[in-house]
């Protein structure tokens, strides 16, 4: 599928063009400016593409809960931010997207580090660039160090024009 691209595509593109060691640092810094929180949270973009997209976080004492797991709203931020991202990676530039609903179960205690993994289908892209409006229920897989998924979520991401209709007189 050849895929169209926008803003924050090709800014995916460009730093794909440096060193393998310097991607992941280059791209989680740039995208740190462009949603400032994630730098604060300390996320790492790992693998960013058009249908896959693989967002981490350590589990270190700024993001710790009183157990000392990565706190829950780090996991459903690692989580969201991988959808968002994918979904940003899609949406054409003259479309604003936009966070419908935001489920996350907590199902088990967190081990270590964690890491999430977001994938849209090709079907879901397409949508994107054809239907004005519209939404899509996008997967996200979260895991901890063992391998396990301490939480299962569903994010539902919407876009819509960014410019609205003009009012006829």
């Amino acid at each position: 599928m050849g895929y169209q691209k926008n803003n924050m595509s090709r800014i995916a593109d460009k730093v794909g063009r440096l060193p393998e060691g310097l991607r992941s640092p280059v791209l989680s810094l740039l995208f740190g400016k462009i949603v400032p929180f994630l730098s604060t949270a300390g996320l790492r973009f790992e693998e960013v593409g058009h249908e896959r997209l693989v967002v981490s976080i350590r589990n270190r004492k700024k993001v710790q809960n009183h157990i000392r797991g990565v706190h829950a709203a780090a996991m459903a931020l690692l989580a969201e931010t991988a959808t968002g991202f994918v979904v940003g990676m899609n949406v054409p530039d003259d479309k604003l997207m936009l966070l419908k609903s935001m489920k996350v179960n907590y199902v088990k205690r967190s081990q270590g580090d964690m890491r999430a993994v977001a994938t849209l289908t090709a079907e879901q892209i397409q949508a994107m660039h054809d239907v004005e409006k519209g939404e899509a229920l996008v997967s996200v897989h979260v895991t901890d160090e063992s391998g396990e998924s301490p939480i299962v979520c569903e994010m539902v991401w919407a876009w819509i024009p960014k410019k609205r209709p003009e009012a006829k007189a």
